[in-house]
C-alpha cells in the first residue's frame, strides 16, 4: 500500500513537472526589457544580412506593411517604435518564428531573421490584440537564397518601402 501511494506521488510530480516544460507561444504579450531580441528558430541567423529593412510600428500598423525583399537569405529588420504603446515585432519564417522583446516608445530593436527560402512570410506585433488591430502584414521574398553572404555592402533598405525613417 505504501509502495503504491508512492508510485502515484511520483508520476504527479513528473507530470507536473513535465508540463512545465512545453511552450505555447500563442498569446504572448512579449513583455520584458527595452528591445533585445529572441529567438525560437531552430538555428539562430548569423553573419551579414542579405537585406535591411527599416520599420515604423504605430497604433496600430508597420510601414512597410508588406515590404518585398529581392534575395532570399537573412533579413536584418530595424524596428523603430513610433508609436504610444509598447510593441514587438514578430517574423514567421521557414525555419521558425523570431521576435523582439517589448519595444518601449521611441525605441529601437534589431532582428535578424532567416528568410532564405523564396516565399510569403507573416510578420506581426505580438502584443496583447495588436495583430488583430491592424499590426501585421507580408514579407514578400524572392530570388535565390545566399545563406547570408551579400554582395550589398550599402545597407540600403531593400523593403521596396517607406519604413520609419533613419536609425
Amino acid at each position: 500500500m505504501h509502495a503504491a501511494r508512492f508510485s502515484v506521488v511520483a508520476l504527479a510530480a513528473l507530470g507536473v513537472a513535465l508540463a512545465g516544460c512545453g511552450s505555447d507561444d500563442e498569446g504572448d504579450s512579449s513583455g520584458g526589457g527595452g528591445g533585445g531580441t529572441t529567438t525560437e528558430q531552430t538555428a539562430k541567423p548569423s553573419g551579414k544580412a542579405a537585406s535591411t529593412v527599416n520599420v515604423s510600428e504605430t497604433e496600430f500598423k508597420l510601414d512597410p506593411a508588406s515590404p518585398k525583399i529581392a534575395k532570399a537569405g537573412v533579413v536584418e529588420f530595424k524596428v523603430k517604435n513610433d508609436g504610444k504603446l509598447a510593441h514587438a515585432l514578430e517574423v514567421e519564417g521557414p525555419g521558425g518564428e523570431v521576435k523582439t522583446d517589448s519595444i518601449e516608445p521611441g525605441q529601437v530593436a534589431t532582428l535578424k531573421a532567416d528568410l532564405g527560402k523564396p516565399g510569403s512570410y507573416e510578420w506581426y506585433c505580438p502584443v496583447d490584440n495588436h495583430k488583430q488591430q491592424g499590426m501585421e502584414g507580408t514579407i514578400s521574398v524572392a530570388g535565390k537564397g545566399s545563406g547570408g553572404s551579400t554582395t550589398d555592402d550599402s545597407g540600403s533598405d531593400d523593403s521596396g518601402g517607406g519604413g520609419g525613417g533613419s536609425y
